[in-house]
């Protein structure tokens, strides 16, 4: 399953998202994948790399294979294919190659060593969003619960389904898209405009647009992980006896929501005879 994490508002948490899902599936012993489509690399360095390949996601998007472009994480089951496009070449080849936008999913059909493949996504509407967002099975976005941001991804992204439709004539169907509310803070106007999204129909997008129940609060425990640089499910695994879950317990939620199919509670399972973390103090 090929999912995408995207949102046409930039500093919303779709990297972090990405990195620390990915995190759990791997370490649910699924062989995963994840993709930097970013032009500002930050997942490409969010995990130490053991092994680096010759190239990536250009290769990746123009060439429409995976040789050579997948590296290798510190993480047990989880690889990356890193963002090498500095200069941001790839925008302009994508947007004068006919099959430009989707020839990233065509490779990855064809890539079956992987359980889960998790794409990360710029801030901005653009041939680059495009490429990770046609490739997806599904789509993700985390919606900080503040009115800017709850405004931008009713807009931003019904424009973006709406713009993209038509690609499923090339074979390239949108995917279901769920929203996450993400760094939910104990506001009263946090709360307010949860319950707003929660109610509303996106227009002709009813049924193509999902609100999640789980929400993940806003605590330090992810900022810690990330300069840590492990997944926060194994940064803040126990409680400190306050009423907001743990980010274990979050992101376990996530993914039973998401993919009811994934095995993940053995993860919780391991860690209760596991040698304590960093973070568990």
């Amino acid at each position: 399953m090929i999912i995408t994490t995207c949102s046409t508002k930039g500093g919303v948490g779709k990297t972090t998202l990405t990195a620390n899902l990915a995190g759990l599936l791997a370490d649910s012993g699924y062989p995963t994948l994840v993709i930097d489509a970013d032009i500002q690399p930050t997942l490409s360095s969010y995990y130490p790399l053991e092994s680096r390949a010759p190239h990536g996601l250009y290769q990746l998007a123009t060439a429409g294979s995976t040789e050579d472009t997948i590296s290798r994480t510190s993480i047990e089951n989880l690889d990356i294919v890193i963002s090498d496009d500095p200069d941001g070449k790839l925008d302009n080849w994508i947007l004068h190659t006919p099959d430009g936008r989707i020839r990233m999913r065509r490779a990855l059909t064809d890539c079956h060593s992987y359980d889960f493949v998790l794409i990360d996504t710029q801030g901005a509407s653009g041939p680059l969003q495009d490429l990770g967002v046609l490739a997806a099975d599904i789509l993700l976005s985390p919606i900080p619960p503040e009115i800017l941001s709850a405004r931008e991804f009713t807009r931003g992204t019904l424009n973006m389904l709406q713009r993209l439709e038509p690609m499923q004539y090339m074979g390239a169907p949108v995917g279901h898209l769920y929203g996450l509310c993400y760094r939910m803070d104990r506001t009263v106007d946090a709360r307010n405009v949860s319950d707003t999204l929660r109610r509303a129909s996106f227009g002709d997008s009813r049924g193509v647009i999902t609100i999640l129940n789980t929400v993940v609060p806003a605590t330090v425990a992810y900022r810690e992980a990330a300069t840590a640089r492990v997944p926060v499910h194994k940064w803040e695994k126990r409680g400190t006896g306050k009423t907001t879950p743990t980010a274990r317990e979050t992101m376990l939620e996530l993914v039973d929501e998401l993919l009811p199919h994934a095995d993940v509670r053995n993860v919780a399972e391991r860690s209760a005879t596991a040698r304590p973390e960093a973070g568990d103090g």
